[in-house]
C-alpha cells in the first residue's frame, strides 16, 4: 500500500480554490459547502500561491481574534506550500507530511493541480494493511502451535 503512487489515491474529487483576495469568510463557506478541510490558493486557476487549511483558519484567525470577513487568504494562508507529484509514492507523501508537519499537500502535475491528498486519504488503506498483518501473525501464529 506505501508504494501505491498518489495518482492512484486521488479520486474524482472537488479541489477547492480561490484567489489570494478572497476573504477568510469565502473560505470557510466553500470548504462548509464542500466538505473539504483545505483551499488551494491559486492565480489563474493553476499557479498555486499558497494553502489555507482548518488549522490556518484556528491558529491565524479565529484564535488570535481576526476578522474572517476582512482577512485576505493571503495574509494567512502557507505561503509556496510542499506539492507533491501524482507519481509519488504514498510513502513519500507521508514523509513529506510528517517532516514538514502537514496534514495536506497540493498535487502538481508540472504546473498543473490535479488534486490534494491528505491524511484522510490514507488512513482507511492504512488501517487495511495493519489489520491484515495482524491477521497474518495470528494465523501463523495458530499454525505454529
Amino acid at each position: 500500500m506505501l508504494n501505491r503512487t498518489i495518482a492512484q489515491v486521488l479520486r474524482d474529487q472537488f479541489v477547492a480554490t480561490l484567489p489570494p483576495d478572497a476573504t477568510v469568510r469565502d473560505a470557510a463557506k466553500l470548504m462548509s459547502q464542500k466538505h473539504v478541510a483545505s483551499v488551494v490558493i491559486t492565480t489563474g486557476n493553476t499557479h498555486v500561491e499558497g494553502i489555507f487549511t482548518e488549522r490556518d483558519l484556528i491558529n491565524r484567525v479565529v484564535a488570535p481574534g481576526g476578522d474572517p470577513d476582512s482577512l485576505a487568504l493571503s495574509d494567512v494562508m502557507t505561503k509556496h506550500p510542499v506539492v507533491i507529484s501524482p507519481d509519488s509514492t504514498v510513502r513519500q507523501a507521508l514523509a513529506e507530511m510528517k517532516d514538514n508537519d502537514l496534514r495536506h499537500l497540493p498535487v502538481m502535475r508540472g504546473d498543473s493541480l490535479v488534486g490534494v491528498v491528505s491524511m484522510r486519504d490514507f488512513i482507511g488503506d492504512e488501517v487495511a494493511e495493519i489489520d491484515h498483518e495482524a491477521e497474518l501473525r495470528r494465523a501463523v501464529w495458530e499454525h505454529a502451535w
